[in-house]
């Protein structure tokens, strides 16, 4: 399915009015970036590469795209015609999926005529946006977990399209496996999942639910124990599955007292080795209270998929530079209060002391001098046109997932706080 249409009008409009006026075919230079980080975190990540480069591939518009195009009047006839050979042709680079990103990183470049790098401009933020913030979140999730793994849990909780696309981005930051199916045909990511109350309520008691299960899936299942009293609840699943169970889930209460009374209770029954997972309304603050609980795993549904409060990353997409009349390349930038942007070509690099992150430096114009200069953080994603294939599908998503854990072993210690706070490092151009 083509994604030519998962735009916003006026970048359609913007075509028309260039190619009228001869600048549409202009060399130009577009940087997408965060001005600030959401409200107290010291880091985001970046997630969505491999997604935007798919998208990217198969912007096409088609006979439907054109004919409604052509009905509704959106543009010109001329430009009809213009956006029916349209192939993007050009130049993107950006961070590696996975990186961390602060204020002002240019996490993704795209170079080519005006035309062919605006029109991607909706479709390269509503995808950034989106993945970076539940990647984002994920990540502190995973920093509070301190070890124990995650589950995404969140199809429920967002669009259809939207679950797949968390699911992706909570697994590149760490998360262990999803709920969702489409995520795991698609993406490769491991799924999990084996019953809900609505299984327990099916039955006569709940004795007979867990049989039921257990038949089908084996007693090293996971078995809900809290559709109504937890104690009792615990109690039958010992019973039925024995010292074989491998493991019980909790969805309701008062989780650090209830988990560790649970905790003894396994432990009293002979059940050492049956774990526990909990999936109430979690965040990375609930998952950080109940680090000295012995909760085994956790499974986090609507404050991923919802970015812990910060749904969007608020990234913007912005010309930075691009040929004038004479083909010598101009610098440009917003003075727009709040809003100003810095103009020109960018090559950002990240300074390390000792293998640890401490300046995030973006050198205008010039490159940096040298590899002494720190890492640096563009690498080739599409090359005339082409896709690297190494950043998309499955193997382009494991690889983001290798890099992600990577980039953060660089962060000083106090960057894993989840205390609000400034950037973990700044960023400074040069």
């Amino acid at each position: 399915m083509t994604s030519a249409l998962l735009t916003d009008r006026y970048e359609l409009t913007m075509i028309d009015a260039a190619l009228r006026d001869g600048r549409a075919l202009r060399p130009s230079v577009f940087e997408l970036f965060a001005r600030r980080l959401p409200t107290g975190r010291r880091y985001g990540v970046v997630a969505g590469t491999g997604r935007f480069l798919e998208l990217l591939r198969d912007f096409r518009f088609g006979d439907a795209e054109l004919a409604w195009l052509r009905d509704e009047r959106v543009v010109s006839p001329a430009t009809i015609e213009f956006l029916a050979d349209f192939r993007f042709s050009g130049r993107v680079r950006g961070y590696r999926e996975g990186e961390l990103y602060f204020p002002g990183s240019p996490l993704l470049v795209v170079e080519g005529s005006f035309a062919e790098a605006v029109v991607v401009e909706t479709l390269a933020l509503s995808v950034f946006n989106y993945d970076s913030a539940v990647a984002s979140a994920a990540a502190r999730m995973v920093s509070a977990a301190d070890g124990r793994p995650l589950a995404e849990m969140g199809s429920r909780r967002t669009g259809e399209r939207s679950a797949v696309a968390a699911a992706r981005a909570a697994w590149i930051a760490g998360f262990g496996a999803t709920s969702n199916l489409e995520a795991g045909r698609t993406w490769g990511i491991p799924t999990m999942g084996t019953a809900a109350h609505s299984f327990t309520l099916l039955h006569a008691s709940e004795e007979e639910a867990f049989r039921a299960q257990i038949d089908a899936l084996g007693a090293g299942t996971t078995l809900l124990v809290d559709t109504y009293d937890i104690a009792d609840g615990v109690a039958t699943a010992v019973r039925v599955a024995g010292p074989e169970l491998g493991a019980v889930r909790i969805d309701s209460g008062d989780l650090a007292p209830t988990v560790a009374a649970v905790r003894a209770q396994l432990d009293a029954l002979g059940n050492q080795r049956t774990k526990i997972t909990v999936t109430n309304d979690l965040d990375e603050f609930a998952i950080a209270g109940l680090r000295s609980a012995p909760v085994d795993s956790y499974g986090v549904g609507t404050a991923l998929v919802t970015g812990s409060g910060s749904p969007a990353a608020g990234m913007v997409y912005k010309l930075v530079a691009h040929h004038d009349a004479d083909g010598a390349w101009v610098s440009v930038g917003k003075k727009s209060e709040a809003k100003a942007t810095v103009g020109g070509r960018k090559q950002p690099v990240r300074r390390l002391v000792d293998g640890v992150a401490v300046e995030e430096t973006i050198h205008v114009e010039d490159p940096p001098a040298g590899p002494e200069a720190g890492r640096t953080l563009l690498v080739d994603l599409v090359t005339d046109g082409e896709v690297d294939a190494q950043a998309i599908g499955i193997e382009g998503t494991r690889r983001a997932r290798e890099h992600h854990a990577a980039a953060i072993a660089e962060l000083p210690l106090e960057a894993q706080s989840l205390a609000r706070g400034e950037a973990a490092i700044p960023t400074v151009y040069r």
